[in-house]
């Protein structure tokens, strides 16, 4: 095994990839990794359903998270991975996508199969599931996304280890139910264990799922077909020079986290299991459902050579009409639904670029690297492409405040040490193990006006319910403001009027439909409009969402949700 190592580490110090101050610490220098050298892949698909005398009907899955390696790069050494699949030689980072009908069930059973100790450091200062022996990876999904039943939602108390072994308190069945009752579109699943998810996702536990509804969108003429219709999911890592994932394992206040910090953030960007992938296409149309599966980085995205972006969807649901732009922000787990019109390039190459800060929006700038997301190569001749993208998509109900039946504030907290690092973040300055304090009632509409008193952007994810963001106002004499909150927690009664009175940032056009997570730009009120209904009828749920172990909301910054930047959200009848 040492003289293998050995080896390896000479291949990549000839190849250029190791250098003196990279290779003392382990850490592998991405920027001497050749870009755009790896096809871009094609996440393997499982129908959720089956065909029976010309009539889809419901299948069970099952669907395992298993203890593999898989090859990010050309370059690099297989990777220690965890991986969803139907069996361990087929499991994928990420995992299989999951094709599903609308109204017709999906039943799956997640099997873990994982070791009994973690490949990435557990913190165990912070609210984490614990198995009583000590042994064994806590895991659950979660449907991202999804209208279901809270006991299929993947509450991170319903965790469960190998063999359904150790269970979490809240843990409920081995077979999730997702009825797929809702309106058409993009969601992914993704592991949603208590304090373990940034490092359960980190580790490569995170797949698409997709909801189609043939009725409804053949009349759109979309670019549809393996070929042209293709989810991306995109993330970042690093690794060290064994190929193995890396993450700094000293906390930014190790005498209080050992472990934990407050952002993760990899040189190397990821689509669809590879490290800067090209992928060929044709002058014609295509379709991407992209997808930001990273821990904390957002993206800006853009093309180096002008093309354009027509957005016809925002996370798990259509616009109600297409949008043009030539950049857009996607914040971690935020999904655009695009189409690019390759036909419209000068060039023969289009690299797909990114220039966000990290963290967002004050932190560093990019690099060479993270600067970086894929590269398509598009063919000469030219297409015949009679696809034409309709302005008019599915029509939606438009927010109604005279619907709503209770107004909410929600306010984000980050806490400091003496050092003035950050040691924990709370919503509504409660831990998640508060008692609740949001209980809203199935079918009603609520104002959900969220106070972001952090220096953070903070992409806060709602479950079960979709919302639509209405304003963005600035605070006026923040830290006074901030003063008095941090002393009350009490925004009527900080007299938050007198402050949310600052410049107002319109909601981009692609993101003024219905969404299940919105940035909350920092030292910003944000107004959001808040269904917990289907958008699609006036169906009620087919289920009871008063049910235990309910459902949640958090700042989908996975650092943050894993440090009590979540809280618990139960319905009463």
């Amino acid at each position: 095994m040492e003289r293998v190592l050995v080896l390896g580490l000479l291949s990549l110090a000839l190849l250029g990839v190791v250098t003196t101050s990279f290779a003392q610490s382990g850490l592998l220098n991405s920027s001497k990794l050749e870009m755009f050298v790896d096809e871009l892949l094609d996440m393997p698909k499982i129908l959720s359903y089956e065909i029976v005398s010309g009539v889809p009907r419901s299948k069970s899955l099952e669907i395992g998270m298993f203890n593999t390696t898989w090859k990010f790069h050309r370059d690099l050494p297989l990777t220690h991975v965890y991986a969803y699949g139907v069996s361990e030689n087929t499991a994928t980072v990420p995992g299989p996508t999951i094709m599903a009908l609308h109204k017709i069930d999906t039943y799956v059973t997640w099997k873990n199969y994982l070791p009994q100790k973690h490949m990435l450091p557990w913190d165990p200062t912070i609210t984490t599931a614990t198995p009583a022996n000590k042994e064994g990876i806590p895991t659950v999904v979660h449907l991202h996304g999804g209208i279901d039943e809270p006991e299929s939602d993947g509450n991170p108390n319903s965790w469960f280890t190998a063999g359904f072994k150790e269970k979490g308190p809240k843990w409920t069945k081995e077979t999730f139910h997702y009825d797929n009752n809702q309106q058409p579109g993009n969601l992914w699943y993704h592991d949603h264990a208590m304090g373990l998810t940034r490092i359960n996702i980190l580790a490569g536990l995170a797949g698409a799922y997709i909801i189609h509804h043939p009725n409804l969108e053949a009349p759109l003429r979309l670019p549809s077909g393996e070929e042209f219709d293709r989810a991306l999911i995109v993330f970042d890592r690093s690794f060290r020079t064994d190929g193995s994932i890396y993450m700094n394992s000293t906390g930014d206040n190790p005498s209080i986290h050992p472990h934990w910090r407050p952002e993760y953030f990899g040189d190397a960007i990821i689509v669809n299991g590879k490290a800067w992938p090209y992928m060929t296409v044709r002058r014609r149309k295509y379709r991407f459902r992209i997808i930001n599966a990273s821990n904390a980085r957002f993206f800006r995205f853009f093309f180096t050579n002008g093309l354009g972006f027509i957005h016809v969807g925002s996370d798990s649901a259509y616009l109600n009409e297409s949008v043009m732009t030539n950049e857009f922000l996607l914040g971690p787990s935020e999904i655009a639904d695009v189409v690019v019109d390759f036909s419209k390039s000068k060039n023969d190459t289009a690299i797909l670029a990114n220039d966000a800060p990290y963290p967002y929006p004050s932190g560093d700038p990019v690099n060479e690297s993270n600067s970086k997301i894929m590269k398509f190569i598009i063919l000469r001749r030219p297409e015949v492409d009679t696809r034409r993208i309709p302005k008019k998509l599915i029509q939606y109900p438009s927010p109604d405040l005279s619907s709503v039946t209770q107004t909410r504030y929600i306010t984000m907290y980050e806490y400091d040490s003496t050092t003035n690092q950050p040691t924990h973040l709370y919503l509504n300055g409660k831990s998640f193990e508060a008692p609740v304090t949001e209980t809203p009632k199935a079918g009603t509409t609520e104002v959900w006006n969220v106070i972001n008193l952090t220096p953070d952007n903070h992409p806060l994810h709602i479950h079960l319910g979709l919302f639509v963001a209405l304003y963005q106002t600035e605070l006026v004499n923040l830290t006074e403001f901030t003063n008095c909150m941090t002393k009350i927690n009490n925004a009527i009664k900080c007299q938050i009027s007198k402050y949310a009175r600052g410049k107002s940032i319109k909601v981009p056009a692609q993101e003024k439909g219905w969404k299940n997570v919105f940035k909350m730009r920092p030292g910003f009120m944000t107004k959001i409009l808040v269904r917990f209904s289907y958008i699609h009828s006036n169906e009620s749920y087919p289920f009871d969402a008063s049910a235990e172990p309910g459902y949640v909301y958090h700042c989908h910054i996975l650092d943050h949700e894993d440090n009590e930047m979540m809280r618990p959200l139960k319905f009463i009848k």
